[in-house]
């Protein structure tokens, strides 16, 4: 049973989410700029102010729906950017590394800006789509995507460390190169984990509600791309010694693989995934 009121309080929800992130990117912005330590601190605030009103507008979607909010594009492109907001600020707190922040920012904006052009209309669950497994897959690829969208931001600026001049603002409020390798090794580490909760969990819920494991859909096989890009790198890193700026360069062109994964397919290939 669709409540119009609580989809009505989600919508104000949802844009004051965007400001929110909006600002944050600026002040963070501002903050490098003007090299100014409480700007960050500001920054970082803001980010999570929005993060704690975007899970209040899942939950009230949830509510208004009467189900949960993850079963299209502009459901799962908005939760896309809740998971890449919570694993940025994890990683910003956990290692106090402000400037991820402002890389982390844009990217986080973009793909809430895409969730505001798609359709918040609601609409009857297809019976494939009424099961509990609903929650496990789509959960799990979320945090996938989000662990994967913060390797790629480590990797832009792995790729920008060497050009930042000795004792700069930046030198200092960004960890060394080594550092960088390690933390998005974590970061991609994370996301294959649960990608492969979202292929395994994907993979029981077809056969039960199709009767098949895996059939070869556009969105099953480009998510088995992403898994054996990830492992690859994770296979070279581990067995070979891989990492620097080579390892930064497979992180950024991994998460183009998760971009196309869930944008590309859905516009190009359809299937039975085209409702996220």
């Amino acid at each position: 049973m669709v409540n119009e009121s609580f989809l009505q309080i989600e919508n104000v929800l949802f844009t004051v989410t965007m400001l929110l992130y909006f600002a944050a990117m600026i002040i963070y912005f501002v903050f490098v700029a003007a090299q100014k330590e409480k700007l960050a601190r500001i920054a970082v605030i803001l980010q999570g102010a929005g993060f704690v009103l975007h899970t209040i507008a899942l939950i009230t979607r949830g509510i208004g729906a009467g189900r949960l909010p993850l079963t299209n594009q502009y459901e799962f492109a908005t939760s896309f950017a809740w998971g890449l907001c919570l694993v940025s600020l994890v990683f910003v707190l956990r290692y106090k590394f402000n400037v991820l922040g402002t890389f982390a920012a844009p990217v986080i904006f973009l793909i809430i800006g895409y969730a505001a052009m798609q359709s918040k209309d609601v609409h009857e669950l297809m019976p494939a789509l009424r099961s509990n497994w609903l929650g496990f897959h789509v959960s799990t690829a979320i945090i996938a995507y989000g662990g994967f969208g913060v390797s790629f931001v480590l990797g832009i600026i792995f790729l920008l460390r060497e050009y930042m001049k000795d004792q700069s603002f930046l030198d200092r409020h960004v960890p060394s190169k080594e550092k960088l390798d390690l933390i998005g090794y974590r970061s991609v580490a994370l996301g294959l984990l649960f990608l492969t909760f979202t292929i395994l969990t994907g993979a029981i819920w077809a056969e039960r509600a199709w009767g098949s494991y895996w059939s070869w859909d556009p969105k099953e096989t480009w998510s088995l791309i992403t898994w054996i890009i990830y492992s690859i790198y994770l296979h070279l890193r581990i067995r070979r010694g891989w990492s620097g700026k080579a390892a930064a360069i497979f992180a950024v062109a991994g998460f183009i693989a998760v971009l196309f994964t869930y944008i590309g397919v859905n516009t190009l290939l359809p299937g039975v995934h085209s409702y996220a």
